[in-house]
């Protein structure tokens, strides 16, 4: 059983902007690290997924 969490920061190029991602799959982008840690730190509070995207037909 691996009971790691990953957290994953990444600096968008061009940008000031990170985009973080906590290891239960929510996502958010900000431009200070601080408040991205905080926010990772903090799970589950904050940490909402978005709806599995549909795809369409296949032609």
């Amino acid at each position: 059983m691996n009971t790691a969490e990953v957290y994953r920061i990444d600096w968008l190029p061009g940008t000031d902007v990170l985009h973080g991602v906590c290891h239960c799959g929510a996502e958010r982008s900000a431009e200070d690290p601080v408040e991205l840690w905080q926010w990772m730190l903090a799970h589950p509070d904050g940490h909402t997924l978005a709806p599995p995207q549909q795809k369409g037909p296949t032609a």
